[in-house]
């Protein structure tokens, strides 16, 4: 079976949230801070394991721009100007098969580093 493809992407600015519908009827919706810390790009992923790069201070990013890219991905354009990373379809779909796990990850390297996210406060 290939790879599930959008059916629908919405943007929610005031809410900082992208929902995404698939063509196999799962339906997402990722925190614009999520979706800025798991960016794809090399600078937040580095170029290898352990080389990534803990995004610190982006639970206010929002999106300002969600662009097409040919058939298979989007570029999100942060309002933080960050904009390097393009999301495709199969690598969005397991951000939202694994949300959960990924930010609670997410929250516990802040953690580790000494910082404390808002939402454990």
């Amino acid at each position: 079976m290939a790879d599930p493809r959008p059916t629908s992407i919405n943007l929610h600015q005031k809410s900082r949230i992208l929902e995404i519908e698939f063509d196999d009827g799962s339906n997402f919706k990722y925190s614009t801070e999520f979706l800025r810390v798991y960016s794809p790009s090399a600078e937040v992923r580095g170029h290898g394991p352990g080389e990534e790069t803990l995004q610190l201070g982006k639970s206010d990013v929002n999106i300002d721009a969600v662009e097409p890219v040919g058939v298979y991905a989007v570029k999100l354009v942060f309002d933080d100007t960050h904009d390097s990373g393009l999301y495709t379809w199969s690598y969005l779909y397991d951000l939202g098969k694994n949300y959960d796990a990924k930010w609670q990850n997410y929250l516990q390297r802040l953690k580790e580093a000494g910082h404390i996210h808002a939402e454990l406060k």
